[in-house]
């Protein structure tokens, strides 16, 4: 193991996104985080909406794999022009 290693993987890890608050904003990130984690299941997606209910925020809780897994979800969540953050 790296001791330099920020992160000592397989782990529990969070993913947090944000965007506008749009229909079908929550199946859009899950499916774009399903690409990667197969094994993402609805108990460990949790939704808050913003105060006035223009942003949405949703945090999958994946067991990450390693950091070329993290790097492909971020890279792929940025993509979409409906995710304003990745966090």
């Amino acid at each position: 193991m790296n001791d330099d290693a920020k992160i000592s993987f397989p782990c529990d890890y969070p993913i947090k996104i944000v965007g506008m608050h749009t229909d079908d904003f929550v199946d859009r990130v899950t499916m774009i985080v399903r690409q990667h984690v197969t094994e993402l299941v609805p108990e460990k997606v949790t939704v808050r909406m913003s105060r006035n209910d223009r942003y949405c925020s949703v945090t999958c809780n994946i067991v990450a794999t390693g950091e070329l897994q993290l790097q492909a979800i971020n890279k792929a969540l940025q993509a979409d022009p409906a995710v304003s953050m990745v966090l």
